[in-house]
């Protein structure tokens, strides 16, 4: 699983300083911060020029907003864009308070988001 652990390191560093309680998980090809038993962010590897992506879950009412800003982009799993969801490329985090701006934006929308329903076996 690629992803970037300097940066997953700086996620981390964030949320302890602001007293959340998270779990980490590997999923989705890289790894994920869950709060509340739902996504709040992740980190990728881009598989074609190995750069740094933020996945960001800010949910549709931020969404437009979001993807003005600094290495923002459409989060494209499927080849289809994904709603309420937007990937940051390594420009857009590279600063702390970007970093914290991110975090901050996908924090606020966590107690909104939905939490994914467990498959039963």
């Amino acid at each position: 699983m690629a992803y970037d652990e300097y940066q997953a390191e700086r996620i981390r560093q964030v949320l302890e300083a602001r007293k959340v309680t998270f779990v980490e998980k590997k999923m989705m090809g890289g790894w994920c911060v869950m709060v509340d038993n739902k996504m709040l962010c992740g980190l990728l590897q881009d598989k074609e020029t190995k750069d740094v992506l933020l996945m960001a879950r800010v949910g549709e009412a931020q969404h437009a907003t979001s993807l003005a800003k600094e290495g923002a982009q459409p989060m494209t799993f499927t080849g289809r864009p994904m709603k309420g969801y937007v990937f940051v490329r390594g420009e857009g985090i590279d600063r702390q308070d970007d970093l914290e701006d991110w975090l901050q934006v996908c924090l606020d929308f966590n107690p909104h988001a939905v939490s994914s329903k467990k498959k039963k076996k």
